[in-house]
């Protein structure tokens, strides 16, 4: 039997048959879209405390690895194109050692100049003290002579003019002579300036230039360091410890310090010092739970050869003693 188009009614056939359609498409869209609840074991564990220090009363914080002279930032004082880098990552350097230069040569050439000028200053200052001892000599004779008929009165203030003359001379000589060196004086210092050394013994961190960049000097705002440094032999570890849990901590015991997610490898740290000022907290472990909005109190550790257990800038989980507490 032929379907009849014609007698095809929306309400009674049309419409039943769109809304069939619509509620299978909706059953499938809500079957595709259920979510996966099967149960998987996470990539990274939570830090948690072992079982024998969680059965003690401790205080618990995150820390970061510091070198113990803290991280130095190195900067120029004066802008140019890095013309020599003599480090890199790792390596250890003495006081003083150079880590890089900039480009000198026009400084330099305002210490020829300055040189030329002492030299010149030095040759005025010989012929002033000459013109000096001559006059004087032609002064002294003036006035030595017992007849005084054979010299005029207007000889005599001529010789003690070109005198008083050699004195001015001999004194304009000697200013510019002591302004030639100072201008030498600074050109040194500048050229000093333009050598930067490591301001204590210590270990390379990060290097952020590269021979031939332009660098300016280095001011705040966050700019990039180009040169971080310090001392890593030993390790220190910034422990932040909440203000609430602050006075609960038994300042002066030792802590117990594990990389972040590796609880089983833990050392004992010795303390160093607590930070008179409690600051905000901007060590984060990224748990759901903790809270960015609180203030900590920083207590430092030493941490002891691990033999490459720790690095600079690693996080760490700390346990420290309560006060009360049976070690």
């Amino acid at each position: 039997m032929a379907l009849d188009w014609k007698n095809l009614s929306f309400s009674r056939q049309i419409l039943p048959a769109i809304a069939l359609l619509g509620l299978l498409a909706a059953v499938l869209f809500i079957f595709v879209g259920l979510p996966d609840r099967n149960l998987t074991e996470p990539d990274r564990e939570p830090p948690r405390a072992p079982a024998e220090l969680a059965a003690q009363a401790r205080v618990a914080g995150a820390g970061v690895v510091e070198p113990s002279s803290e991280t130095i930032q190195i900067g120029s004082a004066l802008s140019g194109l890095i013309t020599g880098l003599f480090v890199q990552p790792g390596d250890r350097v003495t006081e003083g050692q150079v880590l890089f230069t900039v480009d000198d040569r026009a400084v330099r050439a305002q210490l020829r100049e300055a040189n030329a000028a002492i030299a010149e200053a030095r040759a005025s200052i010989a012929e002033a003290r000459s013109a000096q001892a001559t006059a004087a000599q032609q002064l002294a004779l003036y006035r030595n002579v017992d007849d005084p008929a054979a010299v005029s009165r207007a000889e005599v203030i001529r010789a003690e003019g070109e005198a008083a003359a050699a004195r001015e001379r001999l004194s304009l000589a000697q200013a510019r002579l002591q302004a030639a060196q100072a201008r030498a004086g600074s050109a040194q210092t500048e050229i000093a300036r333009l050598t930067v050394r490591a301001p204590i013994a210590g270990e390379i961190l990060a290097v952020n230039i590269r021979k031939g960049e332009y660098v300016s000097t280095m001011g705040g705002g966050g700019s990039q360091p180009f040169i971080e440094m310090g001392q890593t032999q030993p390790l220190h570890v910034r422990i932040d410890i909440d203000e609430e849990q602050a006075p609960r901590v038994a300042l002066g015991a030792p802590a117990t310090v594990s990389p972040r997610g590796a609880s089983d490898r833990r050392v004992e740290a010795e303390f160093v010092r607590a930070e008179p000022l409690v600051v905000p907290k901007r060590s984060l472990t990224n748990s759901a739970a903790e809270r960015v909005d609180v203030r900590v109190l920083q207590v430092i550790y030493e941490l002891p050869e691990t033999n490459g257990l720790f690095r600079v800038g690693q996080q760490v989980d700390a346990y420290i003693a309560a006060k009360g507490a049976e070690e």
